[in-house]
This record gives structure tokens, C-alpha cells and sequence, in this order.
């Protein structure tokens, strides 16, 4: 922390929200139709997750009573020791899949779907213009995990060394703090890394779906739960962990009873191995004997030739 400034979260926020121009724009500016397409799924997956992860933020500002990151650290320790990712664990994993999804990381990399976009906003870039994209990429992994330490994980805060308590200052509780913070974020970049080889990636029309009709409904209805629980004067954490429990275990009981809209229907063609015409019969099949066959050989004897 450089300057305990009091509106260092809005500041942060502010700026982490106009990446989405560069991806945009850079897509649009290399005049190729896939950049352009994986621009604008850039801009659309940011601006859907932007809201999400702020009112997960605000729902732990509203326990903390502060936008100072260091007021907000103070509060996990001193506060009982226990750090918000124990008593809002709903708003954590939140603000986790909304990181992943602004920073175009799978299973939400849909920008730069190899496999439908070439390379995305960046497929007409080389050299260190290509490197700026994925070095962007990176630091928004960095920013968006030391976020994540700051809000749940108390920052420096390690349980059981009395060097990271806030009260402790001079040069070695400086160095262990950092160590401590430095660790926490390397940690969580692992995860990422190891989400990515793991999860595979989600259609785009799935990642909209995602946000809008799950994550937005979800951190709203977290955020009036969290502010009558604070006003009520409930904010032990335990206490707060029951409540997330609660609506997590009503959301999956209200969930699936929702109406749903059936995605990418598929349209009958008449002829088609799904809609054949009347009378025919349609055969998925091989059908040639030889294509068949488990012989490795089926013209054993002609015109072979043996190699030694």
C-alpha cells in the first residue's frame, strides 16, 4: 500500500473498468471480423461481471465500515480473527468467478476461443503488441487476486504470528507482511492456472446467461440480507456463515423450479440424419465391408510386399 487513501477501492474499480476499451477497440481496430466478434464478447462479459463483483465488494464493505484496505484488514483480525471468506463465503466465491470472468480467464475465455475466433481481439497482433495483451491479462490476474487476499483473506494477516497483527510495525513485521500477502497472491494465480487445465470452456451465450440470471440475482439478494443483518447488529461471524448457508441451500431448492428457456433449439431439416423423410431409413453407420473389418490385412496375399 502506497498511500492509505480512503477511496482506494473506487479508484481501483474506475480503473480496472476501463480495460474493457483497450480489448474493444482492438478488436475492432485490426478490421478482421473474428477480432471484432471477440472484442465485443470481451466488452459484454466485462460490463455483465462488473456488477456482481461490486455488490459482492459491497456486501463486505458493509461489514468492515470502511473503504480503507487497510480498515478493512483491521476488521478481520481484530474483529475475532476470522476472515470474511469464513463468514461470507457466498460473496467470495462471487467475486472469484466474476475475477476469472473479467480477466478473460477459462472457463470464461471466450474472446479467444481458439477453437471459433482464431485468437480473439488478438489474432491480428504480433511481437510485443501481442505480449501487451496477455502481460494485461496477467496483471489483472495479479490485481484481481490481491483484491481478493485484501477483502477475504486478510490480507497480510497470517493466523498464529503475532508479526502480521496490524498492531506490529517496524522492518521484520513489514518483510513478513509482505511475504505473507505476496504468498496468499501467488497462491490464488496457482488456482487460476490450475481452473484453466481443469474446467473446460462455456459457450458465450452461457456466460451472459451465468450473470445475469444467477450471479446479478444472487449477490443483490446478498447485499439486502448482509444490510439487515448489520442493522439488526447480527455481524458475528458465525452467524453471518448461517445466513449465507440459508440462501445458498434456498437456491438450490428454488433454482431448479424456475422456468427455463431452451437454448440453441435445433432446427428440423427435412432429410437430415435427425429428420429423415417419410420411408427412409437412415444409416450412421460404415457401411463398406473392408472399412468394416478388424482384418489389418484383408488382401492377405496380393501383391504385398515383406520388409525385413
Amino acid at each position: 500500500m502506497a498511500a492509505n487513501i480512503n477511496a482506494g477501492f473506487v479508484y481501483l474499480l474506475a480503473i480496472a473498468a476501463m480495460g474493457v476499451y483497450g480489448v474493444t477497440l482492438g478488436g475492432w481496430a485490426s478490421n478482421n471480423k473474428y477480432s471484432f466478434l471477440g472484442g465485443m464478447r470481451a466488452s459484454a462479459g466485462m460490463i455483465s461481471y462488473e456488477i456482481p463483483m461490486g455488490l459482492s465488494i459491497l456486501a463486505v464493505l458493509l461489514l468492515a465500515g470502511t473503504i480503507r484496505p487497510s480498515g478493512i484488514v483491521e476488521q478481520q483480525v481484530l474483529g475475532g480473527g476470522v476472515w470474511y471468506i469464513v463468514s461470507q463465503p457466498l460473496a467470495a466465491l462471487l467475486m472469484y468467478t466474476c475475477i476469472l470472468a473479467e480477466a478473460n480467464r477459462a472457463p470464461f475465455d471466450n474472446a479467444e476461443a481458439e477453437q471459433e475466433l482464431v485468437g480473439g481481439y488478438h489474432t491480428e497482433y504480433s511481437a510485443m503488441r501481442f505480449a501487451l495483451f496477455f502481460l494485461a491479462e496477467y496483471a489483472h490476474m495479479i490485481t484481481g487476486s490481491a483484491f481478493f487476499i485484501l477483502l477475504f483473506m486478510g490480507g497480510y494477516h497470517l493466523p498464529g504470528v503475532h508479526l502480521t497483527h496490524p498492531e506490529t510495525v517496524g522492518l521484520l513485521p513489514a518483510v513478513v507482511k509482505f511475504v505473507v500477502f505476496f504468498t496468499k497472491v501467488v497462491l490464488s494465480i496457482c488456482f487460476m492456472m490450475v481452473l484453466r487445465w481443469t474446467i473446460p470452456r462455456i459457450r458465450y451465450d452461457q456466460v451472459l446467461k451465468l450473470a445475469w440470471q444467477t450471479l446479478i440475482p444472487v449477490s443483490m439478494t446478498l447485499v439486502v440480507v448482509t444490510a439487515v443483518m448489520v442493522y439488526l447488529g447480527r455481524t458475528q461471524w458465525w452467524q453471518l456463515a448461517v445466513v449465507n448457508l440459508a440462501l445458498t441451500l434456498a437456491l438450490m431448492v428454488i433454482w431448479p423450479r424456475l422456468p427455463k428457456t431452451e437454448m440453441n433449439k435445433r432446427v428440423p431439416m427435412a432429410g437430415s440424419r435427425f429428420n429423415p423423410l417419410p420411408g427412409e431409413t437412415v444409416t450412421t453407420g460404415v457401411i463398406g465391408a473392408v472399412a468394416r473389418s478388424d482384418d489389418p490385412m484383408p488382401d492377405k496375399g496380393q501383391g504385398l510386399v515383406s520388409v525385413h
